[in-house]
């Protein structure tokens, strides 16, 4: 009981550390018996045809000498000859390996007679060199005939006791490869077992740790199901698992407290957010309605003064374009309920504005439209573009004399249509472009003229936003002083339908 109740405070990492050196130790153990008995086999292996190797060896040196000794009796250079000492060194390294001794094995007297004659070819073919250094062409040709002769006598006898090598290491061959099959099939008979039982030991050992995860994996899936009210998991151990098992308990009982208490505020949460959401809409309408009244009520005493002055002074004609486009552009405003118009309408009311300021200055301001896409069935607030001409007009290009110039060009920017108001007047710095954008500049900062204070910019900006719900959708561009300001407006494609 003791050893049982120390074993659950040992920490989970020990435990499974322990399964896994216990089973690796039983397979290493298994391999190593396994590859020391392929060693065995494969050096026994390697022994029944290590004189056949041996032999084969002899064969090429000797060839090697022959060539070596052939080539410098018929060149004579130093190279010829030097290779002729370094095969006749190693062939007589490599017969000293050969039985040298008396014996009765039919083996080893082949090789001891393989041994003398090797000898005695070495000792020939060196008389036959010194004697072609010594220029004695009688003597040279005797001994190069004679070591010729025993190199014939030498490679027979190499190949004969080859051959009886071969077919005795073949039977012992053969035997060797039976043993080997049976030495397999004892190998994978033994490592199968080794496999079952490390399996066994490690699935019966981690069954213990794993159970409790097991049963705290499937609590949790109840909880994930939304069932909290499952009953709380006995702690078996103090190990981690002891510990996790404890905390998810007390978040199981937690859980259940914060369900209950969200119950209870459910309903008056859901009453608030609708009431937040009345509120919400009826102030956006309400400042939809109010921007859109801030209409400059001098200007509309400005222009009918002016029409009555070019009323005395020009025929009638004249003064009733001036007072068709004036009649337009007011009518245009104070249409009851026009929130959302066609963009169309709002540059045919640019068109009337221009021509009735052309009017009251005298022709001063040139105008220039460029309508680069197609426009039907784009939507836009209304009284939107007049403001940012009002303003281009009496904050840029007023005291040009003449000189002032507005071109409005629409056009297709991926997704968008982009309206853009451009002016070559005073210009405006990255600062006030940014204040403006913001909202933040004060009635210090914004320029008034007397007797204009038309919709601003910040009306513009905030109906424009409002009504795409993108704060990207008023860009301003200006280079600096006296380099004129860009207000470039973004809309969709398809934004709604004009209010009747």
């Amino acid at each position: 009981m003791e050893n049982k109740l120390r074993l659950k405070v040992v920490p989970l990492q020990l435990k499974l550390s322990a399964v896994f050196i216990m089973a690796s130790m039983l397979i290493f153990i298994v391999n190593v018996f396994l590859i020391f008995g392929i060693n065995r086999m494969i050096e026994n292996m390697d022994a029944v045809y290590r004189d056949n190797m041996k032999l084969n060896e002899l064969t090429v040196s000797i060839g090697n000498v022959q060539d070596n000794m052939t080539d410098y009796l018929n060149t004579k250079t130093t190279d010829s000859l030097e290779l002729y000492y370094k095969s006749a060194q190693q062939y007589s390294r490599e017969i000293e390996d050969l039985n040298g001794s008396i014996t009765a094995d039919n083996y080893e007297m082949l090789e001891r007679n393989i041994r003398n004659m090797s000898e005695e070819y070495l000792r020939t073919a060196e008389n036959a060199i010194e004697a072609k250094r010594g220029r004695n062409v009688e003597r040279y040709s005797f001994e190069y005939d004679k070591a010729t002769k025993l190199y014939d006598y030498i490679n027979t006898y190499i190949n004969s006791l080859n051959n009886a090598r071969f077919k005795s290491n073949s039977v012992s061959f053969t035997n060797l490869i039976a043993n080997f099959r049976i030495f397999e099939l004892i190998s994978l008979c033994v490592m199968l077992a080794a496999v079952l039982s490390s399996s066994l030991f490690v699935i019966g050992f981690t069954g213990n740790i794993i159970d409790p995860v097991k049963k705290l994996a499937k609590s949790a899936d109840e909880i994930a199901k939304g069932n909290f009210e499952i009953e709380t998991m006995e702690i078996t151990s103090r190990d981690e698992i002891g510990v996790v098992t404890g905390a998810f308990n007390k978040m199981v009982v937690s859980i259940r407290q914060y369900i209950d208490q969200i119950k209870e505020n459910m309903e008056h949460e859901r009453q608030m957010q609708e009431k937040e959401l009345r509120i919400e809409a009826t102030l956006k309408d309400a400042q939809l309605k109010y921007l859109q009244t801030q209409i400059n009520p001098h200007f509309l005493f400005n222009t009918l003064n002016a029409g009555a002055q070019l009323a005395m002074m020009e025929d009638a004609e004249r003064t009733y374009d001036y007072i068709q486009n004036t009649a337009e552009f007011f009518r245009y405003n104070v249409r009851e309920g026009n929130t959302t118009v066609l963009l169309e309408d709002e540059i045919t009311l640019i068109d009337h504005y221009i021509y009735i300021l052309n009017v009251r200055f005298s022709g001063d301001i040139k105008y220039e439209k460029s309508i680069e896409t197609d426009i039907s069935g784009v939507y836009m607030p209304s009284m939107i573009l007049q403001p940012i001409v009002e303003n281009s007009v009496n904050h840029g290009i007023k005291e040009m004399e003449g000189r002032g110039r507005i071109k409005l060009r629409v056009y297709h920017d991926g997704e968008k249509v982009c309206v853009s108001i451009k002016d070559n007047g005073i210009g405006m710095s990255q600062e006030m472009i940014d204040k403006v954008l913001s909202g933040e500049l004060t009635d210090e900062e914004k320029p008034a003229p007397a007797g204009a204070h038309g919709i601003g910019m910040d009306n513009v900006i905030k109906r424009i936003r409002l009504f795409t719900d993108n704060e990207d959708s008023v860009a301003i561009y200006s280079e600096g002083e006296d380099k004129g300001t860009e207000v470039i407006i973004r809309l969709g494609i398809t934004g709604g339908e004009a209010d009747v």
